[in-house]
């Protein structure tokens, strides 16, 4: 009899609340954000603003506060939609296009007829380097190519901020740790482990550390546990987002993003451009 269970999702926040029905839905305050100055009148870009609330938890483990992101995210019907074409070009933009082949007029060698065109029982043949030999050419090969994605700036920023909100809003799916850094006097692994046990995090599970500076001895006591990554907000990208199972966020971190990504963050002049990430 056939199993009834499904395979996870490899992007595990793509299940979560935001991307599930609406009757799952936290309410939301939705806005308009509109270009102003243009001369023209268009569609403004609806957004909407997802409150949530994290606990703070001390080195030890015991719950000390809690704290809140006020992030914003796209609407539930084009949320999926705008994140995936983030995802896309970011990866579309890591390929290096450099494979390449070569078409039989470019394989060396194969100047001479082989053998005379009639009176050998063979079919005709005009060099040993056609395709249908070993050693020749190569027909519809690979050959160098941009396979990079233009997106707009303010785009991609929404899709980050709607997989963080995602991610905040899921029940046990991101919790926000004191300042650990001077915590750890020397590096070591193990004391790290213990740490994560302490804030109920699993060392099988893949976890998204994100913290404004990362201490030499916490780089070096976590970079050999394979389910963890160790982020900063230069190198916050949306895929280590998405394929995490639980956010763990340092109170700097919280107010970064919510000056980055909230409501009220400041648009940079050039959010309207289009960029490309090599």
């Amino acid at each position: 009899m056939a199993s009834s269970a499904t395979a996870p999702n490899s992007l595990s926040f793509f299940s979560s609340s935001l991307f599930l029905s609406s009757s799952h839905q936290i309410p939301k305050t939705y806005i308009s954000v509109s270009k102003l100055g243009s001369g023209r009148v268009s569609k403004p870009l609806s957004v909407s603003s997802q409150l949530a609330t994290l606990p703070i938890l001390s080195f030890e483990g015991e719950k000390v506060g809690e704290t809140y992101l006020d992030l914003k995210a796209a609407p539930e019907d084009t949320a999926r939609a705008v994140v995936h074409r983030a995802i896309v070009t970011d990866l579309n933009n890591k390929r290096r296009g450099t494979a390449s082949t070569l078409t039989r007029g470019e394989v060396r060698g194969g100047g001479i007829k082989p053998y005379s065109q009639k009176k050998t029982g063979h079919a005709r043949r005009g060099s040993q380097r056609t395709p249908l030999r070993p050693g020749g050419g190569v027909v519809f090969g690979p050959r160098p190519k941009d396979w990079s994605i233009k997106i707009n700036r303010k785009e991609k920023k929404l899709a980050i901020s709607t997989a963080l909100s995602s991610a905040a809003s899921a029940e046990g799916g991101a919790i926000v740790v004191e300042e650990f850094g001077e915590k750890f006097e020397k590096p070591k692994t193990k004391d790290f482990l213990a740490a994560m046990q302490r804030w109920g995090l699993d060392p099988k599970e893949k976890a998204m550390f994100l913290m404004i500076d990362v201490d030499e001895n916490v780089a070096k006591s976590s970079r050999n546990i394979g389910t963890l990554r160790m982020l900063t907000p230069r190198t916050l990208n949306l895929f280590d987002i998405l394929n995490a199972d639980k956010l763990v966020l340092t109170p700097a971190a919280v107010e970064f993003l919510n000056a980055r990504y909230g409501v009220d963050a400041v648009e940079e002049e050039d959010d309207d451009e289009d960029e490309t990430e090599g």
